[in-house]
């Protein structure tokens, strides 16, 4: 039984793919999934890096057809379920971009669809399915969060970048201002003395 339950996790674990890519500015990656009728398929995106955080996405099933197009976002999820055995293609685009690469996180999901004549799942199995599908649920939450708090961490950083040199820059004018009116305030208690 647990060799069982080994051969059902790993077996769910090559449903799930989570990939990082850099989408070099002007240009666009694109990846395909070969999907039977029916077999659903989950794709989520985060660009953590480059840019105004943006970047178009679309979706085609085998015949050329757009299932699914978000222009300029930071995040996104795309849920479809195969009307047609074929290759579905799936792009990330940064052809708006002329100078920023950017750094796209995604993960694909993909539940393949098993007809009601299959043989009946035991109900150990169907909870280890469902353990399974709530592992990679957290998984890809945590992979949100890390990117969330690198970007987040990266604004506080800069925000106190800012803020120093703001202060230096303040203390600079102070001290200026300071040294011009000692020097104006000095020159009026001087005796001028025409000989």
């Amino acid at each position: 039984m647990t060799l069982l339950c080994i051969l059902l996790l790993s077996f769910l674990s090559t449903l799930v793919s989570a990939h990082k890519i850099t989408v070099e500015a002007s240009t666009k990656e694109c990846f395909f999934e070969d999907l039977h009728q029916h077999d659903q398929m989950t794709i989520t995106y985060q660009v953590g890096e480059g840019g105004h955080l943006d970047i178009d996405f679309w979706l085609t099933d085998p015949e050329g057809d757009v299932l699914a197009k978000q222009i300029r976002q930071s995040t996104g999820s795309t849920s479809i379920t195969a009307e047609k055995d074929g290759r579905y293609e799936y792009c990330f685009s940064n052809q708006m971009s002329t100078m920023a690469d950017k750094q796209v996180s995604f993960n694909v999901h993909g539940i393949i669809y098993i007809p009601e004549e299959a043989d009946i799942v035991a109900p150990v199995e169907r909870e280890i399915r469902s353990l399974a599908i709530g592992l990679l649920a957290v998984k890809d939450e945590q992979e949100y969060i890390v990117v969330r708090e690198r970007r987040h961490r990266d604004t506080a950083e800069s925000t106190n970048d800012r803020v120093k040199w703001w202060s230096v820059l303040q203390a600079v004018v102070l001290f200026s201002v300071v040294a011009w009116q000692v020097y104006y305030l000095k020159s009026f208690f001087e005796v001028k003395r025409i000989i």
